[in-house]
């Protein structure tokens, strides 16, 4: 059978008494939780939820989440996970474009979601814990899992729209089954005697494959941490003597400034894992220096289930590199005439292979867009050196041209990010006249540093070409972050002269 929620009938029926979450002090075994996704899949079938029909999941990193997540594909539906943070509008257009049938919200959010609902003519289910668990306790489970078939759609995750309206990316249950059975037994070679730190948002892929569904699918625990602060999450670490932790760039910067890290005993981890954007190299050792964990990165999208490359544990690591593609995952590198570029050489990533999304919700057009060969544009500039280890150049949009010089952003960051006062760095392209553009960055200084722009804008010049330094920098408190931690750069404005 295809479903995706046979991973946790699975792993119920092997491992029962074993944790499957974790909240503080809370535990829920994995036949508990098998039980109330059944029930809640029963809930559902009340609501007239079908095979095939949109349900829409708004809610933090919570075990209701989990179970709804669960009980949704047990009942052959589609989830529609979205970001509590939505506002009205955002909410509605979520709804109206998956049609979608019901929403589920925590109960204590702002009333966004309930009025976007109300706009888009949706039902809107409050959950809090204690009625919620009394409503399941109220229904039967439903005993069996509903077949699928391998391309039917399990999961519509709706990118962050970063040009127009976020668009739902179809994700089979084939295709997120393979991305989680690759990285339990190859990526993070997961067992079920791992404990997984959950701070990745869970309506986020990363989040969602990566921790929730390989803790499931191996039978690990998975510890929720429903918002990201660092001394939560290395409390958390320490307290469930947490194996993996896996988090966005911005979170290790922000764990490695935490002023009591280094009392933090993390000596239980085995593994921690960077994704969503390129980790600064700096950052990268600078974490494994204060807790002695090695830090593996990888590259995935929501376009892909989301991994498509990382650097093996069983092979060489290569800081700065997104590592080597996974198991039956294809990726070329292609000129801008569609021509494979020389191992050295700069070239579009593209990708191909069982992990690819069935497309973009009923926009056939934009489809045809990215995938008009079977090869996923990803919109990403890599090279690959001679082993065939791949690394992130920029984004192509990102792409910097001064005065017919191109710039990538990425290296400038790195340079900035080896300067010791310097905690976040963005550089962007800024309009100029004569050139064309220029290059700027927005700079964030690590607690209690100092440094000024002349100072900066220095340590920069000396280590790169002429062309590349940016001629504009500026500080500032913070740096603007989407739902998963990635840094914002189309939210970045420079400051007027």
């Amino acid at each position: 059978m295809a479903n995706l929620a046979e991973f946790l009938a699975d792993t119920a029926r092997t491992l029962p008494g074993q944790p499957a979450l974790r909240l503080g002090t809370a535990v829920t075994s994995y036949a508990e939780l098998d039980r109330l996704s059944a029930q809640a899949a029963t809930l559902l079938r009340t609501e007239g939820i079908r095979a095939g029909d949109r349900v829409a999941l708004m809610l933090p990193n919570v075990p209701e989440f989990v179970v709804l997540y669960y009980g949704v594909l047990r009942a052959g539906g589609v989830v529609v996970p979205m970001n509590p943070l939505l506002k009205e509008r955002e909410t509605e257009f979520h709804l109206r474009d998956s049609g979608a049938a019901v929403l589920f919200e925590w109960h204590a959010a702002p009333g966004e979601g309930a009025a976007g609902a109300a706009a888009a003519g949706v039902r809107r289910l409050a959950v809090e814990p204690a009625a919620f668990a009394a409503g399941l306790a109220c229904v039967e489970p439903l005993p069996e899992v509903v077949a699928t078939a391998g391309d039917d759609i399990a999961v519509l995750l709706y990118t962050s729209g970063t040009t127009g309206r976020p668009k739902g990316a179809a994700l089979t249950h084939a295709g997120l089954r393979h991305n989680t059975e690759v990285n339990v037994a190859e990526v993070q070679r997961m067992t079920s005697q791992d404990v997984i730190v959950g701070c990745l948002p869970l309506f986020h892929i990363f989040g969602q494959t990566c921790t929730m569904n390989v803790a499931v699918r191996s039978g690990a625990s998975l510890t929720l941490v429903p918002r990201f602060e660092p001394r939560t999450v290395l409390d958390a670490i320490a307290r469930d003597r947490a194996t993996v932790f896996e988090g966005v760039p911005t979170m290790y910067a922000a764990l490695l400034q935490q002023p009591d890290a280094a009392a933090a005993d993390l000596s239980s981890l085995r593994m921690c894992i960077s994704g969503g954007a390129s980790l600064p190299v700096e950052v990268l050792h600078g974490f494994e220096r204060r807790f002695g964990c090695m830090v593996l990165e990888g590259f995935g999208m929501s376009e892909t289930s989301p991994v498509v490359s990382f650097n093996h544990p069983d092979r060489p690591r290569k800081p700065g590199s997104i590592g080597t593609p996974i198991r039956d995952v294809e990726v070329r590198l292609l000129d801008d005439d569609g021509r494979d570029v020389v191992p050295g050489d700069v070239g579009e990533l593209v990708v191909r292979g069982p992990n690819l999304m069935k497309g973009y919700w009923n926009r056939p057009e934009e489809t045809a867009a990215v995938i008009p060969d079977g090869w996923l544009r990803t919109g990403d500039l890599a090279r690959r050196d001679e082993d065939g280890y791949l690394y992130i150049v920029d984004r192509k949009k990102d792409l910097i041209i001064r005065g017919g010089y191109n710039v990538y952003p990425r290296e400038i960051e790195e340079v900035l990010h080896e300067h010791p006062a310097v905690a976040l760095a963005a550089v962007l392209g800024v309009p100029d006249e004569r050139l064309g553009e220029e290059v700027a960055a927005a700079v964030v200084l690590r607690p209690g540093a100092r440094a000024d722009i002349g100072e900066l804008q220095q340590f920069v010049r000396e280590r790169v070409a002429a062309y590349k330094y940016p001629r504009c920098i500026w500080l500032t408190d913070a740096l603007p972050t989407g739902p998963s931690g990635k840094i914002l750069k189309r939210e970045i404005t420079a400051p007027t002269p």
